[in-house]
Protein backbone atom coordinates (compact mmCIF):
# COMPACT_ATOMS: atom_id res chain seq x y z
CA UNK A 1 0.00 0.00 0.00
CA UNK A 2 2.72 2.46 -0.14
CA UNK A 3 1.83 3.69 -3.30
CA UNK A 4 -2.15 4.30 -2.29
CA UNK A 5 -0.47 6.07 0.89
CA UNK A 6 1.50 8.18 -1.04
CA UNK A 7 -1.23 9.57 -3.27
CA UNK A 8 -3.84 10.22 -0.15
CA UNK A 9 -1.23 12.47 1.90
CA UNK A 10 0.05 14.31 -1.25
CA UNK A 11 -3.76 15.06 -1.99
CA UNK A 12 -4.41 15.73 1.59
CA UNK A 13 -1.59 18.20 1.44
CA UNK A 14 -2.39 19.98 -1.18
CA UNK A 15 -5.76 19.95 -1.36
CA UNK A 16 -7.11 20.20 1.99
CA UNK A 17 -9.51 17.76 0.86
CA UNK A 18 -13.78 17.70 2.84
CA UNK A 19 -13.48 14.85 1.13
CA UNK A 20 -11.08 11.92 -0.54
CA UNK A 21 -11.25 8.36 -1.18
CA UNK A 22 -8.30 6.32 -2.73
CA UNK A 23 -9.19 3.27 -3.89
CA UNK A 24 -7.01 0.72 -5.50
CA UNK A 25 -8.72 -0.65 -8.34
CA UNK A 26 -6.06 -2.80 -9.07
CA UNK A 27 -7.85 -5.92 -8.68
CA UNK A 28 -10.42 -5.02 -11.13
CA UNK A 29 -7.81 -5.44 -14.02
CA UNK A 30 -5.33 -7.96 -15.41
CA UNK A 31 -2.62 -7.33 -12.94
CA UNK A 32 -0.38 -9.42 -10.56
CA UNK A 33 -1.95 -9.32 -7.31
CA UNK A 34 -1.17 -7.10 -4.80
CA UNK A 35 -0.40 -4.29 -7.57
CA UNK A 36 -1.07 -0.93 -6.89
CA UNK A 37 -1.17 0.46 -10.29
CA UNK A 38 -5.21 1.20 -11.03
CA UNK A 39 -6.98 3.69 -8.54
CA UNK A 40 -10.30 5.68 -7.91
CA UNK A 41 -9.82 8.83 -6.61
CA UNK A 42 -12.54 10.96 -5.07
CA UNK A 43 -11.53 14.43 -4.27
CA UNK A 44 -13.78 17.45 -2.95
CA UNK A 45 -11.51 20.60 -2.28
CA UNK A 46 -12.18 24.17 -1.94
CA UNK A 47 -9.54 24.42 -4.49
CA UNK A 48 -12.03 23.66 -7.52
CA UNK A 49 -14.34 25.89 -6.75
CA UNK A 50 -14.93 27.63 -10.26
CA UNK A 51 -12.96 25.48 -12.15
CA UNK A 52 -13.99 22.80 -15.40
CA UNK A 53 -13.02 19.38 -14.95
CA UNK A 54 -9.80 19.94 -16.97
CA UNK A 55 -8.13 22.70 -14.83
CA UNK A 56 -8.85 20.40 -11.69
CA UNK A 57 -7.24 17.20 -13.20
CA UNK A 58 -4.42 18.94 -14.23
CA UNK A 59 -3.70 20.33 -10.61
CA UNK A 60 -4.16 16.47 -9.47
CA UNK A 61 -1.76 15.07 -12.05
CA UNK A 62 1.07 17.39 -10.95
CA UNK A 63 0.90 16.87 -7.67
CA UNK A 64 0.99 13.38 -8.65
CA UNK A 65 3.69 13.46 -11.71
CA UNK A 66 5.66 11.45 -9.76
CA UNK A 67 3.63 8.33 -9.09
CA UNK A 68 1.98 8.51 -12.79
CA UNK A 69 5.31 8.43 -14.33
CA UNK A 70 5.41 5.06 -12.11
CA UNK A 71 4.05 2.47 -11.21
CA UNK A 72 0.48 4.06 -11.50
CA UNK A 73 -1.05 2.78 -15.06
CA UNK A 74 -4.57 4.59 -14.41
CA UNK A 75 -6.27 7.00 -12.54
CA UNK A 76 -10.13 7.75 -12.41
CA UNK A 77 -10.69 11.31 -11.20
CA UNK A 78 -13.55 12.35 -9.64
CA UNK A 79 -13.14 16.03 -8.78
CA UNK A 80 -15.68 18.35 -6.83
CA UNK A 81 -15.98 21.84 -5.07
CA UNK A 82 -17.78 21.06 -1.36
CA UNK A 83 -20.76 22.67 -2.77
CA UNK A 84 -21.03 19.99 -6.05
CA UNK A 85 -20.46 17.20 -3.68
CA UNK A 86 -23.04 18.43 -1.70
CA UNK A 87 -25.29 18.21 -4.36
CA UNK A 88 -24.75 14.78 -5.34
CA UNK A 89 -22.32 13.23 -3.17
CA UNK A 90 -21.86 10.11 -5.06
CA UNK A 91 -19.12 9.44 -7.51
CA UNK A 92 -20.17 6.77 -9.95
CA UNK A 93 -18.95 3.42 -10.38
CA UNK A 94 -15.89 2.06 -11.98
CA UNK A 95 -16.49 0.21 -15.33
CA UNK A 96 -15.62 -3.40 -15.51
CA UNK A 97 -11.87 -3.83 -16.94
CA UNK A 98 -11.94 -5.65 -20.67
CA UNK A 99 -8.64 -5.26 -21.51
CA UNK A 100 -6.26 -7.89 -21.70
CA UNK A 101 -6.58 -11.33 -21.51
CA UNK A 102 -9.86 -10.62 -19.88
CA UNK A 103 -11.68 -9.55 -22.77
CA UNK A 104 -10.90 -13.49 -23.87
CA UNK A 105 -12.81 -14.54 -21.64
Amino acid sequence: MKIQTAITQKLEQHFSPAHLDVVNESHMHNVPPGSESHFKVVLVSESFEGLRQVPRHQQVYKVLSEEMAGEVHALALHTYSPEEWQATGLAPDSPQCLGGSKADR
